[in-house]
């Protein structure tokens, strides 16, 4: 009798060890292959079980949840949805995450093994940790000051601490309200369907997925090959630039809008926006050197990530002659965000030297902890020290005496660039109205703000230089703003 019950016990064991080894097998080496199951709808149940992580602006949540007493009860809120959207994004039910809702998706719905002391324990028992926070660097009065100053005007704003790369104001309009597409019923169908179908395209982030010909802005980017590479060396000397231009190799002449131009110097010709100056400046740098300079700004680069993808930027690197003089005053193919020419515009003010930019400060837990920081990155050397300097001179030329005296504001030296870009079949298309600048205080060591502005459908005549008159006065508000919120925070 001894001998079967020793049998079954050794049977029973056996079974034991099966069951765990079996039970192993599905908890821990096959949980993802469950887990990542159409069928298994425990983990979206899971992901809106709990509220979600804020997002951050300014010290406050920009961000919310709102228990729904259903199956998938928390839905995301949002705070001035229209104004923050461009950093956002939303964190729909039905139709998943944008932007920082999904760059930093694991930390704002609790997944991330970073927010556990004990991850592994976590993957064991199921657990998940209540959402993070994302901490931005957005200025909420650049922001706002953004948003208004576009008003009903398609367009875009971004404005970048020159230094360390912080964004500061990321606007971009129309906008829209993330939070309607936060449910998964019918009113969130609908409103996807109405924003999907609507021409003025509200979920479209123009600051950083959308590119423009940057017509005369990217002049600063012809100035800079142009002084690095010894093509000019003074300022005020005369240039060799007839006006009107013939593009080379070609019958085709290139005007001005503006009188004066003929041999005008560099100050001159970039104080009242010469395209001959700038378009034979281009070629006689060469298509190499202009191509070296503008990559090293930014443009042809597409692993740009702030923590969320931005469309690249384009200077063609193979041109004729006629082609190279188009894209050197922002023509032909050459396109940039906002984002890109904020980034030119802050090299500038920055001494030459390009700052990754940036729209996280820090992560956290729920209870404050931090997870992650963001420092300061040195992309490249976009120009030398000794080019920034006397670009910063010219810029300030073009507020003091140019095209861009409506940025100027007390108690700051302010720089800039207008900017009217050509678009649309033969140009027929309402030209673009740029304007790239920096502001530094009276009190201050250096430039603390650099921004860029576009504005799609500007109010002026098509054959005013419309830059100086609808996107700098917007520019000129942003920046202001962040000068008052730096003066207050010194004090």
């Amino acid at each position: 009798m001894t001998k079967y019950i020793r049998r079954a016990a050794a049977l029973c064991a056996l079974l034991l060890v099966a069951l765990l080894v079996n039970a192993t097998r599905v908890q821990v080496f096959q949980s993802r292959a469950y887990d990542d199951s159409p069928a298994n709808r425990r983990p979206v149940i899971a992901r809106w079980g709990q509220p979600r992580g804020d997002i951050v602006v300014g010290g406050r949540p920009v961000t919310g949840s709102k228990d729904t007493g259903e199956q998938l009860r928390y839905e995301r809120t949002y705070r001035d949805g229209p104004l923050y959207a461009p950093v956002t994004g939303f964190a729909s039910q039905r139709y998943g995450t944008t932007l920082l809702e999904h760059a930093e998706d694991p930390l704002l719905d609790g997944s991330d093994p970073l927010l556990s002391f004990l991850p592994f324990w976590n993957d064991i028992t199921r657990d998940r940790n209540a959402g993070g926070e994302v901490v931005t660097t957005i200025d909420a009065a650049a922001q706002r000051a953004a948003y208004l100053g576009l008003g009903a005007r398609r367009g875009a704003v971004a404005a970048l601490e020159p230094a360390t790369g912080r964004i500061l104001a990321l606007v971009s309009r129309p906008s829209y309200d993330p939070g309607v597409l936060s449910g998964n019923g019918p009113s969130a169908t609908d409103a996807w369907t109405r924003l999907n179908g609507d021409e003025g395209k509200p979920m479209l982030n123009r600051a950083v997925r959308q590119t423009y010909p940057p017509g005369s802005t990217f002049k600063v980017v012809t100035a800079a090959a142009a002084l690095d590479n010894g093509v000019i060396k003074d300022l005020d000397a005369r240039t060799r630039s007839p006006a009107p231009y013939t593009l080379p190799g070609t019958t085709t002449s290139l005007a001005n809008e503006v009188r004066g131009c003929k041999n005008a110097s560099l100050r001159r010709a970039f104080e009242r926006s010469c395209n001959t100056v700038f378009a034979k400046l281009g070629v006689d740098v060469g298509l190499g050197a202009m191509s070296d300079t503008a990559r090293a700004f930014g443009f042809n680069g597409a692993d740009l990530r702030i923590p969320f993808s931005v469309a690249p930027s384009n200077f063609d690197t193979e041109m004729d002659r006629a082609q190279l003089a188009l894209s050197s005053i922002g023509q032909y193919n050459t396109r940039a965000t906002p984002l890109q020419m904020a980034v030119v515009t802050a090299a500038v003010a920055n001494g030459g030297a390009v700052r990754s930019p940036y729209l996280v400060e820090r992560t956290t837990t729920a209870a404050g902890r931090t997870v992650a920081t963001t420092n300061t990155r040195t992309l490249r050397q976009a120009m030398n020290p000794g080019t920034a300097k006397r670009l910063r001179e010219l810029m300030r030329g073009v507020v003091e005496d140019g095209t861009g005296t409506n940025a100027a504001f007390p108690h700051a030296t302010v720089g800039g660039k207008t900017g009217t870009a050509q678009h649309g079949i033969g140009n027929s298309g309402t030209p673009y109205a740029w304007f790239i600048g920096w502001a530094q205080s009276d009190d201050a060591m250096e430039p603390q703000v650099a921004v860029a502005v576009v504005v799609e459908d500007a109010e002026a005549r098509r054959g005013d230089i419309s830059g100086g008159g609808d996107a700098a006065p917007i520019a000129r508000e942003v920046m202001e703003a962040v000068l008052k919120t730096t003066d207050h925070h010194l004090r």
